[in-house]
């Protein structure tokens, strides 16, 4: 499309006669764009959105080659008005999983999809939902919510899908299937446990790092040092999935195993490679937890929790159940959480790779930066 080109906009057509009833609770910028996406294949898709009045207004998803899609869609500010679904869709963030959970049990035996990053929502849903299958979904799509009516899809990447219970597999065929006529690179993955690591492994890159010192991808694996902290959080958490049996997938758009061993080459050879590869993954969105560190007032907390219990701090418990030793992901976690809590401790990190360095130093001399205590988990 050229410069002088305008955008082009078609409307998603009228739902099949028995259209599949897709319930989408969290519907931020992930659940928007699944939701978008499943409206447009023929679902009949709700949204919730706490802070939004109910209405029918439609959501327009513009897609990476600047065309837009108008689809119908349902929104409703409380869980319990929304119609009986088939499929409930969660996409909200990990500390609010288990509250946006427990309105859903009016449904308890549909079939629940989670979408989460990090470690930990499938085993919570089966926890909140014990009659209901459990699906678990991995995106690696670039996407951000531009505003309340529009989500916009901003570069290559996909989906992976996986069954969490066995007597969920034969869902996915089906999903699968919708997604792909919608447009996104969807793939079904045989290990939900094996992909959910392998997604966790590439929100690690840049992301902790990112949110302590509020800089982007490619400084951070252009400067040796925070390279060296990168490599090592990535062998911390290699250490572990290989432990636990676990082993890096690829996913759509996400080559995982290729990461995986670049990581793994001496570091002076690994860095050129990686900085490349890295510093364009993301579309230029920044990753979530700078996102959610940036969310504070200059004197004051962030507004939400953040993920880092469910990311670095994942990797630190599963560490410390294995007895294996996981400093630096356990001080990462820690550092993320205070600077996003403390306004003192977030000037003085920001912009200061020699101070972050220094921590991770002196926690690796020390092993310091346990795990502290577990989030909201089994």
């Amino acid at each position: 499309m050229t410069d002088r080109q305008a955008p082009t906009t078609r409307r998603a057509g009228p739902p099949e006669p028995t259209p599949r009833h897709t319930l989408v609770v969290g519907a931020g910028a992930v659940g928007s764009f699944l939701g978008a996406l499943l409206g447009s294949a023929g679902h009949d898709v709700t949204l919730v959105r706490i802070f939004e009045p109910d209405s029918s207004r439609p959501i327009d998803l513009v897609r990476p080659d600047g065309t837009r899609v108008t689809v119908e869609v349902r929104r409703v500010t409380r869980t319990q008005d929304a119609p009986a679904p088939d499929l409930i869709l969660v996409a909200v963030k990990m500390p609010a999983l288990r509250e946006a959970l427990a309105p859903t049990l009016l449904w308890p035996s549909v079939p629940t999809l989670t979408v989460e990053n990090g470690i930990g929502a499938e085993e919570i849903a089966a926890q909140v939902r014990p009659g209901a299958l459990i699906l678990a979904g991995s995106l690696t799509a670039p996407i951000r919510l531009a505003s309340e009516d529009e989500v916009v899809w901003m570069g290559k990447g996909g989906l992976g899908l996986a069954a969490v219970t066995p007597n969920a597999e034969p869902l996915l065929g089906g999903l699968i299937a919708d997604f792909s006529a919608a447009g996104l690179r969807t793939s079904r993955l045989t290990d939900s446990r094996s992909m959910k690591w392998s997604k966790l492994l590439a929100n690690l890159l840049a992301n902790a790092t990112g949110a302590i010192l509020d800089m982007d991808a490619d400084r951070i694996y252009r400067d040796r040092r925070l390279f060296s902290i990168e490599r090592r959080q990535l062998l911390e958490a290699l250490g572990v999935m290989a432990r636990l049996g676990l082993r890096p997938v690829a996913l759509p758009g996400g080559p995982v195993p290729w990461l995986a061993r670049g990581f793994r080459l001496p570091a002076w050879l690994g860095r050129p490679i990686l900085t490349r590869a890295v510093g364009g993954a993301r579309a230029g969105k920044s990753p979530s937890l700078r996102i959610q560190v940036r969310s504070a007032a200059p004197d004051g907390a962030a507004t939400e929790p953040t993920e880092a219990p469910w990311m670095n701090g994942a990797v630190a418990r599963a560490g410390a159940d294995l007895g294996i030793p996981t400093p630096v992901n356990a001080r990462l976690a820690e550092l993320v959480e205070e600077v996003a809590s403390d306004p003192r401790r977030r000037e003085w990190l920001r912009g200061h790779p020699e101070r972050l360095a220094a921590e991770l130093t002196e926690a690796v001399r020390t092993g310091r930066g346990a795990a502290g205590d577990r989030p909201d988990a089994p």
